[in-house]
């Protein structure tokens, strides 16, 4: 007669196809899969013995999962959590290590001497040496913090730079160039002849003649530039970026200022689609060379279908031409070796001639919504800094 198991297994039709996705799965795991192979053949009336020859696994380990699924179904078929190790240290002394690597250490007295800590920022071992000091822990590992400070991201010993928004209407500025972007002014979808023109100007660009030939990658080899250089001189670049046709105008100047921006404006707005075009917006800086309501009233005058928007102080980052300096400053000004401002200048104009031949939009994903959480945060910054 055939031995019948003490824990007969049933399957659901779930968990059946659960249980075979188990099995079939690249990414499962192997125990996984070879507890699922033990109650699919169970649930096939198969013996323990002949499931334990089937998986390759001890009578027992088969009896076991065997035996904890029938009594909790596909949980019982899951680790139990392990208590590991009771830990040394309690929550409050969590809590004040994370606390202390948040103040800035040149704002905090060192327990033992008293004095201001002249510390710019913590590192690791540092924080852990005053948490020692201040008898947080009385003893206690610098991997043991940071692993406690990586479970908030906190992370101390880094720093990042950045400007408070310090003009009045920043959100109202900024507010009308994202609306820009999403081809909206005033509440209206732009029209068809209307355009977004982002400008500026790159300036003090050097010809840097390189002291050596460099040498190109090779096998195992990296390419090498020569550190030492020779200065030929610095020219601006003057630049316009059509948003939404992804297409670049620029100019070689001298220098920067009113009259080389105004030839920029000037070379864009007389040709077509620009020079019929209903309205024409153009995006710029609080650079001196398009700066107040001079700039806006001058660009009007000379072309009525042109309008000058002013990014917000400090907010050059929501300029558009901006990605596309630093694309040319990588691709084609950083590692260059240039014999005099002459071949400088025909290196930016060829490059932008090559870049309008592929390019697409950027893919501006920053919103107005995004604003109005970036002011918000900020806006609660500012008022828990007061607070405190």
């Amino acid at each position: 007669m055939r031995p019948v198991s003490p824990d007969p297994i049933t399957l659901s039709i779930d968990d059946e196809a659960a249980l075979q996705a188990r099995v079939r799965a690249a990414k499962t795991s192997y125990r996984d899969r070879q507890r699922a192979r033990i109650v699919l053949a169970a649930a096939a009336e198969a013996t323990n013995a002949a499931i334990a020859v089937l998986v390759g696994m001890d009578l027992k380990t088969v009896r076991k999962w065997r035996r904890r699924f029938a009594a909790a179904g596909m949980s019982g078929i899951t680790d139990m959590p392990r208590s590991g190790r009771p830990s040394r240290f309690t929550a409050a002394q969590v809590a004040e290590t994370k606390a202390l690597a948040c103040e800035l250490p040149a704002e905090t007295a060192d327990p033992v001497t008293g004095k201001v800590l002249p510390l710019s920022r913590w590192s690791i071992n540092e924080l852990t040496e005053q948490v020692i000091a201040r008898g947080i822990a009385q003893e206690i590992s610098a991997s043991t913090v940071r692993r406690w400070l990586d479970t908030d991201a906190i992370k101390p010993w880094q720093h990042r730079s950045w400007i408070f928004p310090r003009d009045p209407d920043f959100a109202a500025k900024a507010a009308r160039v994202l609306d820009l972007y999403a081809r909206t002014w005033e509440g209206r979808l732009l029209g068809a002849d209307e355009y977004v023109i982002s400008a500026d100007e790159k300036s003090q660009l050097q010809a840097l003649r390189r002291r050596h030939h460099g040498q190109p990658p090779g096998p195992g080899r990296t390419r090498r530039i020569e550190f030492e250089y020779t200065r030929g001189g610095t020219l601006a670049y003057m630049a316009a970026y059509d948003v939404h046709h992804a297409k670049v105008f620029g100019q070689i100047a001298p220098k920067t200022g009113i009259e080389p921006f105004t030839d920029l404006v000037d070379h864009v707005m007389n040709q077509e689609p620009y020079k019929s075009a209903t309205r024409v917006y153009w995006i710029v800086d609080n650079g001196s060379s398009h700066a107040g309501q001079a700039s806006i009233d001058r660009i009007r005058e000379a072309w009525p279908n042109a309008t000058l928007i002013h990014t917000p102080v400090h907010a050059s980052w929501l300029n558009q031409i901006e990605i596309y300096f630093s694309i040319l400053q990588r691709k084609t000004i950083t590692t260059g070796d240039f014999a005099d401002l002459d071949h400088l200048a025909e290196r930016i104009l060829a490059f932008q001639d090559h870049y309008n031949q592929t390019a697409n939009p950027f893919a501006w994903r920053y919103s107005r919504q995004d604003l109005n959480r970036h002011l918000a945060r900020l806006n609660n910054d500012r008022t828990l800094h007061h607070a405190a």
